[in-house]
């Protein structure tokens, strides 16, 4: 006969499925990241304090899958020419993966049209959006309605 085990179970490498205080969650899943801070004017998001611009939303929702669709075959190309140790293969598709980043409007061009300056890859605290940044981060302390 076969014991059964706990649905807790310990992840042996790096610390994956383990909170803060080390304790491993059930099924050693981490949790669900929440989406990342998007600056009020909606151009960018905040990754690590860094910001990254975002697609074009004049973009139609079927072109805008097609091409994150094509981003992500490209990003796989990239993954495998870099397994295969392929030069000519991986130049072609970063190449790929720029021209649709370009095309999704995350690179080259800007999509606004009021003369804004492209800020892509700024650290978020040397730009105009760090009081926006700095406040967003703040711990949220409410008073509960009782």
């Amino acid at each position: 006969m076969t014991s059964t085990r706990s649905a807790e179970r310990v992840i042996d490498s790096g610390t994956a499925g383990k909170t803060k205080a080390g304790r491993t969650r059930p099924g050693g899943l981490s949790a669900p990241k929440s989406p990342p801070p998007i600056t009020p004017d909606g151009r960018y998001i905040v990754v690590r304090g860094r910001l990254w611009r975002k697609s074009n939303p004049a973009l139609a929702s079927d072109e805008r899958q097609a091409l994150v669709d094509a981003l992500m075959q490209a990003r796989r190309a990239v993954r495998t020419a870099m397994a295969q140790g392929d030069g000519p293969a991986l130049r072609q598709a970063r190449a790929q993966v720029h021209a649709t980043k370009v095309a999704l409007g995350e690179r080259g061009p800007v999509w606004w049209d009021d003369g804004a300056p492209d800020l892509n890859r700024h650290m978020v605290h040397t730009t105009g959006y760090a009081d926006w940044y700095r406040d967003a981060s703040l711990p949220k302390t409410g008073t509960s309605a009782s």
